[in-house]
């Protein structure tokens, strides 16, 4: 990404759940041996984005293991205000399915699309981890939901975690029954974090006025737009980046209170990180692959 250094050589890994096992000097805020999970943006915390909860949009804004090292490793170091204490309602494979994709999908969803009771919404790609946990947020705000997937196997597990229609994208077209469903009115929001394999078919989805929020670029980058399409029908594009720590708050205490659920589709030993890499590749996951150190 223009503008994102990334140091070499680099440790990945966004998402990161363990115990405390030493605290810096003078860190106050946690516990040696206390199970935390990681908030995955590392922001200064002071200036007026910051202070207004836009943590993302702050100039020293830094995603674990994108532009710092991550959680590819035994362990890891991170600022004690990015640690949350949780309980051990979940196992610790399964708090690290957590962070990065139900913040990111919590502030596409809620903050900037902010979709409503009753309305509609195409989640692209129930399987990956971002889509599998969109699919249980947009359920719980109240949505109608349509999502796509490229395997018949995807189905059950898709419409278990809320979907209420579900696409094989490989077999139908989604937009066709996209429109075949809402008796050709289109959907009210449009989840999209694929890019230009999908986002003009994801704007010939949407209702008239609707909004596609996106925070992806899987299949590359550049897209192009009829913007005649976009004016005349009054449809609205946000741009959507992680998300700020008071949200990742609200997404833990729904977590714990079992208004979501971790989706681990499988777990790897850390050697095996090239393994649990080309599985993700391949697209035969379904929820997020997790490695234990």
């Amino acid at each position: 990404m223009p503008g994102i250094k990334i140091p070499l050589p680099h440790i990945l890994g966004c998402d990161v759940a363990g115990e405390v096992a030493k605290l810096g000097h003078g860190v106050r805020g946690a516990k040696e041996g206390q199970r935390v999970v990681v908030a995955p943006g590392i922001s200064c915390g002071r200036c007026r984005f910051c202070r207004q909860g836009w943590d993302s949009l702050c100039d020293d804004y830094k995603i674990l293991g994108l532009q710092t090292n991550g959680g590819y490793a035994e362990y890891v170091k991170v600022p004690a205000r990015n640690l949350i204490p949780v309980s051990k309602k979940l196992t610790f494979e399964e708090w690290a399915s957590i962070p990065l994709v139900f913040l990111t999908a919590w502030h596409m969803l809620h903050t900037r699309a902010q979709l409503k009771k009753g309305e509609t919404v195409l989640i692209h790609a129930a399987g990956s981890g971002v889509g599998s946990a969109a699919l249980q947020i947009a359920k719980y705000l109240g949505a109608r939901v349509f999502t796509t997937v490229g395997s018949p196997e995807k189905i059950r597990p898709a419409k278990a975690l809320g979907a209420d229609e579900v696409i094989n994208y490989r077999e139908k077209d989604f937009v066709a029954e996209v429109k075949r469903l809402t008796k050709n009115r289109g959907v009210d929001v449009v989840f999209e974090h694929i890019g230009p394999e999908t986002f003009s078919k994801s704007l010939a989805a949407l209702s008239k006025k609707g909004r596609v929020v996106t925070c992806g670029v899987t299949s590359g980058p550049l897209v192009n737009l009829d913007l005649r399409f976009v004016f005349v029908r009054q449809l609205s594009i946000f741009g959507s980046y992680m998300g700020g720590f008071k949200e990742f708050q609200r997404v833990i205490r729904r977590v714990e209170r079992g208004r979501f659920k971790a989706v681990v589709d499988k777990v790897f030993p850390l050697k095996e990180a090239r393994e649990a890499q080309a599985r993700m590749l391949e697209r035969k996951n379904f929820g997020k692959i997790v490695l234990v150190p």
